[in-house]
Protein backbone atom coordinates (compact mmCIF):
# COMPACT_ATOMS: atom_id res chain seq x y z
CA UNK A 1 0.00 0.00 0.00
CA UNK A 2 1.57 3.34 -1.43
CA UNK A 3 0.57 7.00 -0.95
CA UNK A 4 1.58 9.61 -3.23
CA UNK A 5 1.15 13.18 -1.50
CA UNK A 6 1.52 15.42 -4.56
CA UNK A 7 1.19 18.95 -2.67
CA UNK A 8 2.90 20.69 0.71
CA UNK A 9 0.98 19.38 3.56
CA UNK A 10 1.46 20.42 6.95
CA UNK A 11 3.78 18.19 8.91
CA UNK A 12 1.08 17.00 11.50
CA UNK A 13 -0.40 14.78 8.44
CA UNK A 14 2.68 13.31 7.16
CA UNK A 15 3.50 12.23 10.76
CA UNK A 16 -0.02 10.35 10.96
CA UNK A 17 1.11 8.34 8.20
CA UNK A 18 4.59 7.38 9.37
CA UNK A 19 2.60 6.46 12.43
CA UNK A 20 -0.02 4.70 10.48
CA UNK A 21 2.56 2.32 8.59
CA UNK A 22 2.18 3.40 5.06
CA UNK A 23 4.40 3.80 2.80
CA UNK A 24 4.45 7.44 1.19
CA UNK A 25 6.10 9.43 -0.91
CA UNK A 26 6.37 13.28 -1.33
CA UNK A 27 6.19 14.89 -4.95
CA UNK A 28 5.60 18.72 -4.59
CA UNK A 29 5.19 20.45 -8.15
CA UNK A 30 5.05 17.78 -10.58
CA UNK A 31 3.54 18.78 -14.43
CA UNK A 32 0.75 16.95 -15.78
CA UNK A 33 2.66 14.76 -17.79
CA UNK A 34 5.02 13.70 -14.79
CA UNK A 35 1.98 13.40 -12.60
CA UNK A 36 0.06 10.94 -15.09
CA UNK A 37 2.87 8.90 -15.41
CA UNK A 38 3.23 8.23 -11.39
CA UNK A 39 0.21 8.23 -10.08
CA UNK A 40 -0.54 4.53 -11.46
CA UNK A 41 1.88 3.26 -9.51
CA UNK A 42 0.28 4.40 -6.08
CA UNK A 43 -2.66 3.40 -4.01
CA UNK A 44 -3.95 6.51 -3.31
CA UNK A 45 -3.51 10.29 -4.28
CA UNK A 46 -3.72 13.14 -1.44
CA UNK A 47 -3.47 17.05 -3.21
CA UNK A 48 -4.35 20.55 -1.44
CA UNK A 49 -4.82 22.63 -4.42
CA UNK A 50 -2.12 22.80 -6.60
CA UNK A 51 -1.74 19.62 -8.17
CA UNK A 52 -3.85 19.48 -11.25
CA UNK A 53 -5.96 15.81 -11.35
CA UNK A 54 -7.16 16.30 -14.79
CA UNK A 55 -8.70 13.61 -16.92
CA UNK A 56 -5.29 12.64 -19.06
CA UNK A 57 -4.30 12.36 -15.14
CA UNK A 58 -6.23 10.03 -14.49
CA UNK A 59 -6.32 8.17 -18.16
CA UNK A 60 -4.13 5.29 -17.02
CA UNK A 61 -4.80 5.07 -12.91
CA UNK A 62 -2.91 1.60 -12.84
CA UNK A 63 -3.78 0.60 -9.09
CA UNK A 64 -5.05 3.93 -7.93
CA UNK A 65 -8.02 3.77 -5.61
CA UNK A 66 -8.76 6.91 -4.11
CA UNK A 67 -8.20 10.37 -4.16
CA UNK A 68 -8.04 13.05 -1.38
CA UNK A 69 -8.25 16.66 -1.40
CA UNK A 70 -7.17 18.55 2.08
CA UNK A 71 -9.48 21.18 2.37
CA UNK A 72 -12.93 21.76 0.84
CA UNK A 73 -12.87 22.77 -3.52
CA UNK A 74 -11.99 19.84 -5.37
CA UNK A 75 -12.19 22.09 -8.39
CA UNK A 76 -8.35 20.78 -9.41
CA UNK A 77 -10.12 17.39 -9.51
CA UNK A 78 -11.55 16.24 -12.54
CA UNK A 79 -14.53 14.27 -10.89
CA UNK A 80 -16.76 12.81 -14.07
CA UNK A 81 -12.88 11.20 -14.99
CA UNK A 82 -12.13 9.71 -11.37
CA UNK A 83 -15.88 8.64 -11.12
CA UNK A 84 -15.52 6.71 -14.65
CA UNK A 85 -12.49 5.10 -13.47
CA UNK A 86 -13.58 3.94 -10.34
CA UNK A 87 -12.30 6.12 -8.19
CA UNK A 88 -13.34 7.73 -4.72
CA UNK A 89 -12.65 10.79 -4.10
CA UNK A 90 -12.95 12.73 -0.67
CA UNK A 91 -12.38 16.54 1.07
CA UNK A 92 -12.06 17.08 4.11
CA UNK A 93 -14.96 20.08 4.32
CA UNK A 94 -15.50 19.29 7.77
CA UNK A 95 -12.39 20.58 9.05
CA UNK A 96 -12.35 24.07 8.25
CA UNK A 97 -15.53 24.90 9.61
CA UNK A 98 -14.87 26.46 12.93
CA UNK A 99 -12.22 28.49 11.18
CA UNK A 100 -14.52 29.79 8.39
CA UNK A 101 -17.08 30.56 11.20
CA UNK A 102 -14.68 32.34 13.02
CA UNK A 103 -13.83 34.48 10.02
CA UNK A 104 -17.58 35.15 9.65
CA UNK A 105 -18.17 36.19 13.23
CA UNK A 106 -14.93 38.12 13.12
CA UNK A 107 -15.86 40.05 9.57
CA UNK A 108 -19.55 41.38 11.65
CA UNK A 109 -17.62 42.24 14.74
CA UNK A 110 -15.09 44.60 12.99
CA UNK A 111 -17.81 45.94 10.61
CA UNK A 112 -20.14 46.88 13.73
CA UNK A 113 -17.35 48.22 15.51
CA UNK A 114 -15.70 50.07 12.42
CA UNK A 115 -12.12 48.74 13.86
CA UNK A 116 -10.53 48.38 10.88
CA UNK A 117 -11.24 52.16 10.15
CA UNK A 118 -10.36 53.16 13.40
CA UNK A 119 -7.54 51.01 13.20
CA UNK A 120 -6.17 52.71 9.45
CA UNK A 121 -6.09 56.01 10.75
CA UNK A 122 -4.89 55.53 14.52
CA UNK A 123 -1.68 54.20 12.69
CA UNK A 124 -1.79 57.01 9.78
CA UNK A 125 -1.54 59.81 12.18
CA UNK A 126 -4.77 60.99 10.35
CA UNK A 127 -6.81 60.82 13.34
CA UNK A 128 -8.39 63.74 15.09
CA UNK A 129 -8.62 62.36 18.77
CA UNK A 130 -11.39 64.41 19.64
CA UNK A 131 -13.28 63.30 16.97
CA UNK A 132 -12.83 59.62 17.29
CA UNK A 133 -16.20 59.61 18.01
CA UNK A 134 -16.75 59.08 14.00
CA UNK A 135 -16.14 55.58 14.72
CA UNK A 136 -18.44 54.81 17.22
CA UNK A 137 -20.01 51.36 16.69
CA UNK A 138 -23.24 48.94 17.20
CA UNK A 139 -23.46 46.90 19.94
CA UNK A 140 -24.56 42.92 18.46
CA UNK A 141 -26.24 42.38 21.92
CA UNK A 142 -30.15 42.37 21.03
CA UNK A 143 -30.05 42.68 17.20
CA UNK A 144 -31.44 39.90 15.39
CA UNK A 145 -29.11 38.37 13.05
CA UNK A 146 -29.91 35.90 9.73
CA UNK A 147 -28.53 33.09 8.92
CA UNK A 148 -28.72 31.77 4.91
CA UNK A 149 -27.81 28.62 4.95
CA UNK A 150 -28.11 26.19 7.66
CA UNK A 151 -25.09 23.71 7.01
CA UNK A 152 -22.13 23.09 8.87
CA UNK A 153 -20.62 26.49 8.85
CA UNK A 154 -24.33 28.50 9.43
CA UNK A 155 -24.88 25.90 12.32
CA UNK A 156 -21.86 27.05 13.90
CA UNK A 157 -22.29 30.90 13.27
CA UNK A 158 -25.63 30.96 14.91
CA UNK A 159 -25.02 28.74 17.72
CA UNK A 160 -21.74 31.47 18.82
CA UNK A 161 -24.07 34.46 17.91
CA UNK A 162 -26.88 32.91 20.30
CA UNK A 163 -24.10 33.00 23.06
CA UNK A 164 -23.42 36.64 21.84
CA UNK A 165 -27.62 37.28 23.05
CA UNK A 166 -28.41 37.55 19.55
CA UNK A 167 -31.51 36.56 17.94
CA UNK A 168 -30.99 34.65 15.68
CA UNK A 169 -33.21 33.65 12.39
CA UNK A 170 -32.97 31.14 9.90
CA UNK A 171 -33.45 31.10 6.00
CA UNK A 172 -32.67 27.23 4.48
CA UNK A 173 -35.39 26.15 1.93
CA UNK A 174 -34.02 22.52 2.25
CA UNK A 175 -34.46 22.64 5.97
CA UNK A 176 -37.45 21.43 6.26
CA UNK A 177 -38.01 21.83 10.32
CA UNK A 178 -39.95 24.83 11.78
CA UNK A 179 -36.52 25.48 14.01
CA UNK A 180 -32.86 24.60 14.08
CA UNK A 181 -30.07 24.16 17.23
CA UNK A 182 -33.05 22.85 19.81
CA UNK A 183 -35.55 25.47 18.44
CA UNK A 184 -33.17 28.08 19.58
CA UNK A 185 -33.22 29.47 15.57
CA UNK A 186 -36.69 30.08 14.39
CA UNK A 187 -36.44 29.11 10.05
CA UNK A 188 -38.62 31.36 7.47
CA UNK A 189 -39.47 30.21 4.48
CA UNK A 190 -40.31 33.62 2.74
CA UNK A 191 -36.57 35.51 2.06
CA UNK A 192 -37.99 38.81 1.42
CA UNK A 193 -40.47 38.47 4.85
CA UNK A 194 -36.84 37.23 6.27
CA UNK A 195 -35.21 39.81 5.27
CA UNK A 196 -37.21 43.05 6.38
CA UNK A 197 -36.25 41.87 10.20
CA UNK A 198 -32.76 41.46 9.98
CA UNK A 199 -30.08 44.09 11.57
CA UNK A 200 -27.40 41.62 9.97
CA UNK A 201 -27.51 38.80 7.52
CA UNK A 202 -24.34 36.36 6.80
CA UNK A 203 -24.30 33.76 4.03
CA UNK A 204 -22.90 30.74 4.11
CA UNK A 205 -24.49 28.75 1.25
CA UNK A 206 -23.40 27.57 -2.19
CA UNK A 207 -22.97 29.46 -5.17
CA UNK A 208 -24.73 28.42 -8.36
CA UNK A 209 -27.95 29.33 -10.44
CA UNK A 210 -30.14 28.47 -7.29
CA UNK A 211 -28.45 31.24 -4.85
CA UNK A 212 -26.65 33.78 -7.41
CA UNK A 213 -27.76 37.55 -6.71
CA UNK A 214 -29.78 36.31 -3.43
CA UNK A 215 -29.52 39.39 -2.26
CA UNK A 216 -30.34 42.00 -5.65
CA UNK A 217 -30.82 45.43 -6.10
CA UNK A 218 -34.65 45.14 -5.82
CA UNK A 219 -33.90 43.56 -2.23
CA UNK A 220 -31.37 45.73 -1.48
CA UNK A 221 -33.23 48.95 -1.94
CA UNK A 222 -36.62 47.69 -1.25
CA UNK A 223 -36.67 45.09 1.49
CA UNK A 224 -33.61 46.02 3.92
CA UNK A 225 -33.91 48.02 6.96
CA UNK A 226 -31.56 51.06 6.48
CA UNK A 227 -29.26 49.71 9.55
CA UNK A 228 -28.45 46.14 8.11
CA UNK A 229 -25.20 44.96 8.36
CA UNK A 230 -23.90 42.54 5.30
CA UNK A 231 -21.80 39.89 5.53
CA UNK A 232 -20.41 37.24 2.51
CA UNK A 233 -18.15 34.68 3.63
CA UNK A 234 -19.97 31.66 1.32
CA UNK A 235 -19.47 32.76 -2.55
CA UNK A 236 -18.97 35.91 -4.04
CA UNK A 237 -21.97 35.54 -6.53
CA UNK A 238 -24.71 35.05 -3.69
CA UNK A 239 -24.44 39.31 -3.79
CA UNK A 240 -24.91 41.37 -6.44
CA UNK A 241 -21.80 43.43 -5.50
CA UNK A 242 -22.45 46.10 -7.59
CA UNK A 243 -26.23 46.54 -6.45
CA UNK A 244 -24.63 46.37 -3.05
CA UNK A 245 -21.80 49.15 -3.53
CA UNK A 246 -24.62 51.40 -4.75
CA UNK A 247 -27.23 50.42 -1.76
CA UNK A 248 -24.05 51.79 0.56
CA UNK A 249 -23.63 54.41 -1.52
CA UNK A 250 -27.23 55.69 -1.33
CA UNK A 251 -27.18 54.78 2.42
CA UNK A 252 -29.90 52.15 1.93
CA UNK A 253 -28.28 49.80 4.33
CA UNK A 254 -25.14 50.73 6.49
CA UNK A 255 -22.18 48.35 6.00
CA UNK A 256 -20.83 45.59 4.87
CA UNK A 257 -18.11 42.73 4.92
CA UNK A 258 -16.60 40.61 2.49
CA UNK A 259 -14.12 37.89 1.60
CA UNK A 260 -15.66 36.60 -1.39
CA UNK A 261 -15.84 37.77 -4.95
CA UNK A 262 -17.71 36.96 -8.00
CA UNK A 263 -14.28 37.15 -9.67
CA UNK A 264 -11.20 36.48 -8.40
CA UNK A 265 -8.65 38.14 -7.74
CA UNK A 266 -11.23 41.01 -8.08
CA UNK A 267 -10.12 43.94 -10.16
CA UNK A 268 -8.19 46.30 -8.10
CA UNK A 269 -11.39 49.14 -9.25
CA UNK A 270 -13.83 46.84 -7.48
CA UNK A 271 -17.09 49.16 -6.70
CA UNK A 272 -16.81 48.16 -2.22
CA UNK A 273 -13.13 48.92 -2.31
CA UNK A 274 -13.30 52.89 -2.30
CA UNK A 275 -16.47 52.82 0.50
CA UNK A 276 -15.81 53.61 4.36
CA UNK A 277 -18.39 51.82 5.42
CA UNK A 278 -16.81 48.24 3.67
CA UNK A 279 -14.15 45.47 5.49
CA UNK A 280 -12.69 43.77 2.86
CA UNK A 281 -10.80 40.39 3.09
CA UNK A 282 -8.88 38.31 0.54
CA UNK A 283 -10.72 35.01 0.71
CA UNK A 284 -9.65 34.10 4.35
CA UNK A 285 -12.17 32.00 5.65
CA UNK A 286 -10.34 28.78 6.00
CA UNK A 287 -7.17 30.32 6.34
CA UNK A 288 -5.46 29.30 9.63
CA UNK A 289 -2.17 27.37 10.67
CA UNK A 290 -5.49 25.15 12.65
CA UNK A 291 -7.64 24.72 9.51
CA UNK A 292 -4.49 24.23 7.53
CA UNK A 293 -3.09 21.17 10.18
CA UNK A 294 -6.75 19.99 10.53
CA UNK A 295 -7.33 19.63 6.68
CA UNK A 296 -4.16 17.88 5.95
CA UNK A 297 -4.63 15.00 8.67
CA UNK A 298 -7.89 14.62 8.02
CA UNK A 299 -6.81 13.95 4.56
CA UNK A 300 -4.58 11.46 5.38
CA UNK A 301 -6.76 10.07 7.82
CA UNK A 302 -9.48 9.34 5.36
CA UNK A 303 -7.28 7.89 2.68
CA UNK A 304 -5.84 5.25 5.29
CA UNK A 305 -9.15 4.43 6.63
CA UNK A 306 -10.38 3.64 3.18
CA UNK A 307 -7.43 1.64 1.96
CA UNK A 308 -7.18 -0.66 5.22
CA UNK A 309 -11.17 -0.95 5.81
CA UNK A 310 -13.37 0.40 3.20
CA UNK A 311 -14.94 3.04 5.23
CA UNK A 312 -15.69 6.08 4.02
CA UNK A 313 -15.12 9.43 4.98
CA UNK A 314 -16.11 12.75 2.72
CA UNK A 315 -16.69 11.70 -0.49
CA UNK A 316 -17.85 14.04 -3.29
CA UNK A 317 -18.08 11.40 -5.95
CA UNK A 318 -20.18 7.94 -6.30
CA UNK A 319 -16.63 6.03 -5.12
CA UNK A 320 -17.77 2.19 -4.90
CA UNK A 321 -21.05 2.16 -6.26
CA UNK A 322 -21.08 1.17 -9.79
CA UNK A 323 -22.32 3.90 -12.79
CA UNK A 324 -20.75 2.02 -15.98
CA UNK A 325 -24.81 0.37 -16.52
CA UNK A 326 -24.92 -2.16 -19.30
CA UNK A 327 -26.51 -0.50 -22.44
CA UNK A 328 -30.47 -1.58 -21.16
CA UNK A 329 -29.84 -0.20 -17.76
CA UNK A 330 -27.88 3.04 -18.59
CA UNK A 331 -31.20 4.68 -20.00
CA UNK A 332 -33.07 4.46 -16.15
CA UNK A 333 -30.15 6.11 -14.41
CA UNK A 334 -30.32 9.06 -16.98
CA UNK A 335 -34.07 9.23 -16.48
CA UNK A 336 -32.99 9.56 -12.66
CA UNK A 337 -30.68 12.32 -12.80
CA UNK A 338 -32.88 13.73 -15.39
CA UNK A 339 -36.17 13.86 -13.44
CA UNK A 340 -34.29 15.07 -10.14
CA UNK A 341 -32.79 18.00 -12.22
CA UNK A 342 -36.27 19.21 -13.65
CA UNK A 343 -37.96 18.41 -10.29
CA UNK A 344 -35.46 21.01 -8.66
CA UNK A 345 -36.64 23.67 -11.32
CA UNK A 346 -40.64 23.00 -10.69
CA UNK A 347 -40.07 23.29 -7.21
CA UNK A 348 -40.43 26.68 -5.31
CA UNK A 349 -39.63 25.93 -1.99
CA UNK A 350 -38.32 22.79 -0.19
CA UNK A 351 -38.49 19.02 -0.29
CA UNK A 352 -39.81 17.42 2.52
CA UNK A 353 -40.20 13.42 1.08
CA UNK A 354 -38.46 11.62 -1.98
CA UNK A 355 -40.76 9.33 -3.22
CA UNK A 356 -39.60 6.95 -5.91
CA UNK A 357 -41.85 4.03 -7.46
CA UNK A 358 -40.15 1.71 -9.82
CA UNK A 359 -42.02 -0.97 -12.45
CA UNK A 360 -40.42 -4.03 -13.51
CA UNK A 361 -37.10 -5.93 -13.18
CA UNK A 362 -34.40 -3.61 -14.06
CA UNK A 363 -35.95 -0.25 -12.63
CA UNK A 364 -36.57 -2.37 -9.45
CA UNK A 365 -32.95 -3.99 -9.52
CA UNK A 366 -31.90 -0.35 -9.73
CA UNK A 367 -33.65 1.22 -7.54
CA UNK A 368 -31.87 1.99 -4.36
CA UNK A 369 -29.21 3.80 -7.05
CA UNK A 370 -32.02 5.67 -9.00
CA UNK A 371 -33.34 6.91 -6.32
CA UNK A 372 -29.92 8.60 -5.14
CA UNK A 373 -28.91 9.95 -8.50
CA UNK A 374 -32.39 11.51 -8.48
CA UNK A 375 -31.91 12.93 -5.41
CA UNK A 376 -28.69 14.34 -5.77
CA UNK A 377 -29.38 16.27 -8.65
CA UNK A 378 -32.61 17.70 -6.74
CA UNK A 379 -30.51 18.90 -3.98
CA UNK A 380 -27.63 19.67 -5.89
CA UNK A 381 -28.57 23.64 -6.34
CA UNK A 382 -29.12 24.24 -2.77
CA UNK A 383 -26.81 22.46 -0.80
CA UNK A 384 -23.32 24.04 0.12
CA UNK A 385 -20.72 21.05 -0.34
CA UNK A 386 -20.59 18.39 -2.88
CA UNK A 387 -23.53 16.28 -2.69
CA UNK A 388 -23.10 12.30 -4.58
CA UNK A 389 -24.83 8.96 -4.30
CA UNK A 390 -22.61 8.26 -1.14
CA UNK A 391 -23.64 11.31 0.36
CA UNK A 392 -27.03 12.27 -0.24
CA UNK A 393 -28.62 10.48 2.38
CA UNK A 394 -26.89 11.96 5.03
CA UNK A 395 -27.70 15.62 4.03
CA UNK A 396 -31.22 14.60 3.03
CA UNK A 397 -31.05 13.37 6.62
CA UNK A 398 -29.61 16.19 8.28
CA UNK A 399 -32.15 18.20 6.73
CA UNK A 400 -35.60 16.11 7.27
CA UNK A 401 -35.74 14.62 3.64
CA UNK A 402 -37.30 11.90 3.93
CA UNK A 403 -36.16 9.53 0.78
CA UNK A 404 -38.68 6.62 0.18
CA UNK A 405 -38.45 3.78 -2.41
CA UNK A 406 -41.22 1.93 -3.51
CA UNK A 407 -41.80 -1.64 -5.75
CA UNK A 408 -44.59 -2.65 -7.72
CA UNK A 409 -45.31 -5.51 -9.87
CA UNK A 410 -47.98 -3.68 -12.16
CA UNK A 411 -46.72 0.00 -14.45
CA UNK A 412 -48.98 3.03 -14.22
CA UNK A 413 -52.37 2.89 -16.21
CA UNK A 414 -51.38 3.23 -19.79
CA UNK A 415 -47.90 2.44 -19.38
CA UNK A 416 -45.51 -1.06 -20.18
CA UNK A 417 -42.42 -2.51 -19.10
CA UNK A 418 -39.97 -0.91 -16.67
CA UNK A 419 -41.00 2.45 -15.55
CA UNK A 420 -39.96 5.44 -12.70
CA UNK A 421 -41.81 7.37 -10.68
CA UNK A 422 -40.10 10.45 -8.95
CA UNK A 423 -42.56 12.34 -6.98
CA UNK A 424 -41.48 15.49 -4.47
CA UNK A 425 -43.50 16.94 -1.77
CA UNK A 426 -42.44 19.99 0.44
CA UNK A 427 -43.40 20.59 3.95
CA UNK A 428 -46.37 23.19 2.51
CA UNK A 429 -48.09 21.04 0.40
CA UNK A 430 -46.31 21.38 -2.82
CA UNK A 431 -46.15 18.41 -4.51
CA UNK A 432 -44.37 17.89 -8.57
CA UNK A 433 -44.32 14.12 -10.32
CA UNK A 434 -42.49 12.54 -13.20
CA UNK A 435 -42.72 9.64 -15.05
CA UNK A 436 -40.33 8.44 -17.19
CA UNK A 437 -39.35 5.38 -19.01
CA UNK A 438 -37.58 4.21 -21.94
CA UNK A 439 -37.97 2.26 -25.52
CA UNK A 440 -36.05 0.16 -27.44
CA UNK A 441 -34.34 3.49 -29.02
CA UNK A 442 -32.62 3.38 -25.07
CA UNK A 443 -33.50 6.71 -25.05
CA UNK A 444 -34.81 8.37 -21.73
CA UNK A 445 -38.41 9.66 -22.07
CA UNK A 446 -40.46 11.57 -19.76
CA UNK A 447 -43.69 10.99 -20.68
CA UNK A 448 -45.73 12.61 -17.09
CA UNK A 449 -45.05 15.80 -15.44
CA UNK A 450 -47.79 16.31 -12.71
CA UNK A 451 -50.79 16.18 -14.50
CA UNK A 452 -49.60 16.53 -17.70
CA UNK A 453 -49.14 13.16 -20.32
CA UNK A 454 -46.35 14.06 -23.11
CA UNK A 455 -43.43 12.01 -24.49
CA UNK A 456 -40.39 13.80 -24.38
CA UNK A 457 -36.49 13.21 -24.28
CA UNK A 458 -35.40 15.32 -21.44
CA UNK A 459 -32.06 17.21 -23.19
CA UNK A 460 -30.10 20.40 -23.06
CA UNK A 461 -31.74 23.39 -22.73
CA UNK A 462 -35.17 23.27 -21.86
CA UNK A 463 -37.87 26.17 -20.13
CA UNK A 464 -40.68 24.61 -18.59
CA UNK A 465 -44.23 26.92 -18.80
CA UNK A 466 -47.52 26.61 -17.20
CA UNK A 467 -49.96 28.93 -18.78
CA UNK A 468 -53.68 29.26 -18.85
CA UNK A 469 -55.18 27.37 -22.09
CA UNK A 470 -55.93 30.47 -24.11
CA UNK A 471 -55.23 31.39 -27.66
CA UNK A 472 -52.40 33.49 -28.22
CA UNK A 473 -50.37 32.42 -25.80
CA UNK A 474 -48.46 30.13 -28.19
CA UNK A 475 -47.44 32.71 -30.31
CA UNK A 476 -46.64 34.80 -27.58
CA UNK A 477 -44.12 32.60 -26.20
CA UNK A 478 -42.83 32.15 -29.64
CA UNK A 479 -42.32 36.04 -30.14
CA UNK A 480 -40.95 36.71 -26.99
CA UNK A 481 -38.23 33.77 -27.89
CA UNK A 482 -37.55 35.05 -31.46
CA UNK A 483 -37.62 38.38 -29.72
CA UNK A 484 -34.83 37.34 -27.73
CA UNK A 485 -32.74 35.48 -30.98
CA UNK A 486 -33.17 32.00 -28.92
CA UNK A 487 -34.42 29.51 -31.27
CA UNK A 488 -37.24 26.59 -30.24
CA UNK A 489 -35.75 23.58 -32.02
CA UNK A 490 -38.31 21.36 -30.32
CA UNK A 491 -41.94 22.05 -28.05
CA UNK A 492 -44.22 19.53 -26.32
CA UNK A 493 -47.53 20.41 -25.23
CA UNK A 494 -50.23 19.12 -22.95
CA UNK A 495 -53.40 20.11 -20.96
CA UNK A 496 -55.48 18.93 -18.15
CA UNK A 497 -58.40 19.58 -17.04
CA UNK A 498 -59.58 21.74 -13.82
CA UNK A 499 -62.16 21.23 -11.65
CA UNK A 500 -63.89 24.59 -12.17
CA UNK A 501 -64.03 23.99 -15.78
CA UNK A 502 -60.65 25.91 -17.15
CA UNK A 503 -57.76 24.26 -18.60
CA UNK A 504 -53.72 24.71 -17.97
CA UNK A 505 -51.26 24.03 -20.18
CA UNK A 506 -47.98 22.71 -19.70
CA UNK A 507 -45.23 23.14 -22.65
CA UNK A 508 -41.73 22.26 -22.56
CA UNK A 509 -39.13 24.04 -24.97
CA UNK A 510 -35.86 22.90 -25.75
CA UNK A 511 -33.75 25.79 -27.21
CA UNK A 512 -30.34 26.05 -29.28
CA UNK A 513 -28.98 28.39 -26.51
CA UNK A 514 -29.42 29.02 -23.02
CA UNK A 515 -32.00 31.44 -22.17
CA UNK A 516 -31.13 34.26 -20.72
CA UNK A 517 -32.71 35.57 -17.07
CA UNK A 518 -34.39 38.60 -18.95
CA UNK A 519 -35.94 36.48 -21.56
CA UNK A 520 -37.62 34.49 -18.89
CA UNK A 521 -38.52 37.34 -16.74
CA UNK A 522 -40.58 39.05 -19.82
CA UNK A 523 -41.77 35.47 -20.13
CA UNK A 524 -43.38 35.58 -17.32
CA UNK A 525 -44.50 38.98 -17.14
CA UNK A 526 -46.93 38.05 -20.39
CA UNK A 527 -50.85 37.70 -19.79
CA UNK A 528 -51.62 34.28 -19.35
CA UNK A 529 -48.57 32.55 -18.10
CA UNK A 530 -48.48 31.16 -14.99
CA UNK A 531 -44.39 29.50 -14.18
CA UNK A 532 -41.38 29.90 -16.26
CA UNK A 533 -39.22 27.57 -15.08
CA UNK A 534 -35.69 26.71 -16.83
CA UNK A 535 -33.58 23.79 -16.34
CA UNK A 536 -30.09 22.96 -18.35
CA UNK A 537 -29.68 19.15 -18.91
CA UNK A 538 -26.95 16.65 -20.38
CA UNK A 539 -27.32 16.89 -24.61
CA UNK A 540 -28.89 13.75 -25.97
CA UNK A 541 -26.11 10.35 -26.09
CA UNK A 542 -24.65 12.01 -22.79
CA UNK A 543 -24.25 9.47 -20.14
CA UNK A 544 -25.09 11.57 -17.24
Amino acid sequence: MRILVADKLADDGLEYLKQSGVAFDVKVGLKEDELASAVGGYDALIVRSGAKVTAKVLENPGQLKAIARAGVGVDNIDLPAATAKGILVLNTAEASTLSTAEHALALMLSLARKIPQAHASLRSGELDWKARGKYQGTQLAGKTLGVVGLGRIGRTVASRALAMEMTVLGYDPYFTGPSALDGRVKLLRDFDGFLSQLDVITFHVPGGEGTRHLLNRQRLFGKCRPNLLVVNDARGEVVDEYALADALREKKIAGAAIDVYAKEPPPRDHPLFGLENVVVTPHLGASTDEAQTAVAVEACKAIVAYLTSGEIRGAVNAGGIRLDLPPDEAPFAQLARRAGAMLAALFDGGVKTVTLRVHGPRTQKLAGTLLRLATVELLRPHLEMPVNVINVEYHARSRGIELVQISEASPPSGLVGDVLELRADGPNGESHRIVGTAYADLLPRVVRVDGYSMDMVPEGHMVLIVNKDMPGVIGTVGTTFGDAQVNIADMVISRTANPDGTTTAFMILKTDSEPPTSLLNRLAARPNILRVRAVALPPRGASA
